[in-house]
C-alpha cells in the first residue's frame, strides 16, 4: 500500500500546484477586482488543496468524478513483442486442452521497488526539514522566557482599547522582551504579543498592537503554523514555497488593510511611516518561523506601503465581485477534489462490497499447494442461494488488471456496434508474425476468445474508438471503467482494473442476460466460452495472464459452473513473483469446485 499511495501522492501534488498556479493566475488577472482582504482567502484555497491528498475519499463521495491519477503508474507501461508466457506443463493444455492461455508481457521502464525507495528519501527529507524547523523556532522558547510582563498602565489601557475595537475577548498575554526588534505574536495556543524592550511612541505602540491583535483575530498565527507543516511535508514541491511566499506578504496586506479601515484616514500615512521605521529593525527573516511579525523583508515593506499610500474604501461593488471571483475559484478547484486526493486515487483501486449472505472462507491451502505458493482471491456465487462464498476479503475486492478476460465485453462490443456479428465475425490476419501459432491465420470470435489472441480484439477495439468503449465501460460498470490507457493495451496491467467480487457480478448480469447487449449477443459470447462437460455439469471461463518484463504476475480464471438446476458464478485471481497465469488460476479453481463437489 505505502508505494502507491506515495506514487498518487506525488501526483496529487502536481494536480494541487497546478490548482495553484490557476489561483495565482486568477488573482493577477483579476487583481483590481479583488480587495485585499479576498486576496488572502484565496491563498488560503491552497493549503485546503494541500490537506486533501490526506482526506479518505468516503468523506466527499458525493463527488462524482473519475479520478485520472489511478490510470498513472511508475514508469508506466507499454506493449512488447517478447516471448509469449505459456507453461505448457502446468498450462490450459494440460488440462484437456480447452484454449490457450496466451499473453504479451508488458515491460515496465522502472521497477516498483524505485516508488518505495523515493518514499524513503520523502520521508527522510521530512525529518531532516522539520528538525530543521525546529532548530529555527528554538529562539521562539527563549523569547518566551526572556518575555517581561508590561508594568505601564498607559500601555495596558492602550492594550485593552484595542482588543475593544476589535472586539477580541481571547485571553492574550502582552509583553516586552529585549530579544525582539519588532512586535511579534507567537503561541499557537497560548498566545503572546511581545514587544521590543526599547520605548515606543504612543502612535506606533498603537499601530503595532493593532496590527498584531488582527492577526490574533484572524487566526494567523495558527495558519502561519499550518503552513510551516506543509512547508516539511510538502519539501520537494517548490511551488509549495512561491505560493506560501505570496500568502505571507498577502496576509501582511490584509492586515494592514484591516487597521487601516479602523484609523482616521489622517493618520494612515503615520501608520506607514511607522512600519517604514522596522526597515532598519528588521530581525532575521525566517519562512519557517512558527511566529507572525509587524516587519517583513524590505521589499514586502516597500509593497505594504504602496499599499498604504494607494488605500482608498472598499466599495460595493469591489466586495461583491471578490466574492464572485472567489465563489468561481471555489467551484472549479473542488469539482476536482477527488483528482486531487491521494486516498481518493489509492481507494479507487478497491470496490465496495456489501451483500447480505456472505461467507469467509479460508481457501489458502488451494493457493499454496502449489510451488509458487500464490497470493489471490476466490469468489463463488450460487444463483439459487444468492450467497457469496470469499477467500481472503481485502483482495476480493482488490482491482487489478483484468488481463484477457476483458475480451468477453470487448467481444459483446464488437457484436453491439455491427463490427463483427454473429453470422461472420471471422477477422483477416494481417500477416504480421507472433510467437504463437495459433494467432497467425485468420479468426473468428469463438478462435480469438480460445486461443486470446489479442490483435483480434485490438484491432476491433481501435474500429469502435476509445470514446465509444469508454461509453460502454463506464455503463457496464465495469471495474473503475479507467481506458485512459493506450487502447491498445489499457486492460494489459495498464489504466482499466477490476475487482474479483466485480468480475463475478457482471457474470452474474451477462448469464441472466441482465446487461446493456442484445440478448442475442450475449448468447453468442456464451458460446464461445463453452469448455467442458463432466458428471451432468457444463463449465464455461476465461482466463487471463498479466506479464511484466517477462514475469507472470497475475493470473484470473473467470467463468461459471451449470450443474442441474444450479448455476454457480466463479472468478479466481492470483498474483505472484512468475508463473501466475491463468493456467495456474484454473488449476486452483478446479480442485476447489471438485472440494466443493461442484464440477
Amino acid at each position: 500500500m505505502s508505494g502507491s499511495f506515495f506514487i498518487h501522492f506525488i501526483m496529487s501534488s502536481i494536480a494541487s500546484s497546478v490548482a495553484a498556479l490557476l489561483i495565482f493566475l486568477v488573482k493577477k488577472a483579476l487583481k483590481k477586482h479583488i480587495s485585499t482582504r479576498w486576496h488572502y482567502n484565496l491563498d488560503l484555497l491552497f493549503l485546503i488543496l494541500l490537506v486533501v491528498p490526506f482526506i479518505p475519499s468516503g468523506l466527499f463521495g458525493f463527488l462524482s468524478n473519475r479520478n485520472w491519477l489511478n490510470s498513472l503508474h511508475f514508469g508506466g507501461s507499454t506493449a512488447a513483442n517478447v516471448n509469449e508466457t505459456v507453461d505448457a506443463g502446468n498450462g490450459l493444455m494440460y488440462v484437456n486442452n480447452w484454449l490457450q492461455d496466451f499473453t504479451v508481457s508488458v515491460n515496465r521502464s522502472t521497477p516498483e521497488y524505485l516508488s518505495l525507495i523515493f518514499m524513503g528519501i520523502w520521508l527522510v527529507g521530512i525529518i531532516a526539514f522539520a528538525t530543521y524547523t525546529l532548530f529555527c523556532n528554538g529562539h521562539l522558547r527563549l523569547i518566551k522566557e526572556s518575555m517581561k510582563s508590561v508594568e505601564s498602565e498607559e500601555i495596558l489601557s492602550l492594550f485593552t482599547r484595542c482588543k475593544a475595537e476589535l472586539s477580541i475577548k481571547n485571553n492574550i498575554l502582552l509583553g516586552t522582551s529585549i530579544l525582539v526588534k519588532t512586535p511579534i505574536t507567537v503561541g499557537v495556543f497560548k498566545t503572546r504579543i511581545i514587544l521590543p524592550a526599547e520605548k515606543l511612541s504612543a502612535s506606533n505602540t498603537y499601530y503595532a498592537l493593532l496590527h498584531e491583535l488582527t492577526h490574533c483575530k484572524s487566526r494567523d498565527i495558527q495558519i502561519n503554523s499550518v503552513m510551516c507543516l506543509f512547508q516539511v511535508i510538502y519539501w520537494f514541491n517548490p511551488v509549495v514555497y512561491l505560493v506560501f511566499k505570496e500568502m505571507r506578504l498577502d496576509r501582511e496586506i490584509a492586515c494592514d488593510t484591516s487597521v487601516l479601515k479602523l484609523i482616521p484616514e489622517e493618520l494612515h500615512i503615520d501608520y506607514g511611516k511607522a512600519l517604514l521605521n522596522y526597515v532598519t529593525k528588521l530581525s532575521k527573516s525566517n519562512a519557517l518561523s512558527f511566529a507572525t511579525d509587524m516587519g517583513g523583508s524590505k521589499p514586502q515593506i516597500m509593497k505594504r506601503v504602496k499599499n498604504i499610500a494607494s488605500y482608498t474604501t472598499e466599495s460595493t461593488m469591489l466586495k461583491t465581485k471578490s466574492v464572485a471571483v472567489f465563489a468561481l475559484v471555489c467551484l472549479i478547484i473542488f469539482g476536482q477534489v477527488p483528482a486531487i486526493s491521494a486516498f481518493a486515487a489509492y481507494d479507487n483501486d478497491k470496490y465496495y462490497f456489501k451483500a447480505d449472505n456472505v461467507e469467509y472462507e479460508d481457501l489458502s491451502a488451494f493457493f499454496e499447494s502449489s510451488a509458487q505458493g500464490f497470493n489471490g482471491s476466490f469468489v463463488l456465487y450460487d444463483m439459487d442461494a444468492d450467497s457469496y462464498t470469499i477467500h481472503n476479503k481485502d483482495k476480493s475486492v482488490t482491482r487489478v488488471s483484468p488481463a484477457s478476460t476483458y475480451k468477453i465485453y470487448s467481444g459483446l462490443i464488437a457484436l453491439e456496434n455491427g463490427v463483427i456479428n454473429t453470422d461472420n465475425s471471422v477477422r483477416e490476419w494481417d500477416g504480421t508474425t507472433y510467437p504463437f501459432e495459433a494467432w497467425n491465420k485468420d479468426q473468428n470470435l469463438t478462435s480469438a476468445i480460445q486461443n486470446s489472441v489479442s490483435w483480434y480484439f485490438q484491432a476491433m477495439d481501435a474500429q469502435i474508438g476509445m470514446k465509444e468503449l469508454d461509453s460502454y465501460f463506464t455503463r457496464l460498470s465495469y471495474g473503475n471503467h479507467d481506458l485512459s490507457g493506450r487502447i491498445a493495451d489499457y486492460w494489459m496491467e495498464s489504466s482499466l482494473r477490476i475487482s474479483p467480487v466485480e468480475q463475478v457480478k457482471l457474470l452474474k448480469n451477462f448469464y441472466r442476460n441482465d446487461t446493456i447487449f442484445k440478448a442475442e449477443n450475449v448468447n453468442a459470447l456464451k458460446d464461445t466460452l463453452h469448455l467442458s462437460e463432466k458428471n451432468g455439469a457444463t463449465l464455461s471461463g476465461k482466463t487471463g495472464t498479466g506479464s511484466v518484463n517477462g514475469k507472470v504476475i497475475n493470473g484470473w480464471f473467470i467463468g461459471y459452473v451449470e450443474k442441474g438446476n444450479h448455476t454457480y458464478i466463479f472468478a479466481t485471481y492470483i498474483q505472484g513473483k512468475d508463473d501466475a497465469s491463468g493456467s495456474a488460476a484454473v488449476l486452483i479453481t478446479l480442485s476447489i469446485l471438485r472440494d466443493k463437489g461442484i464440477y
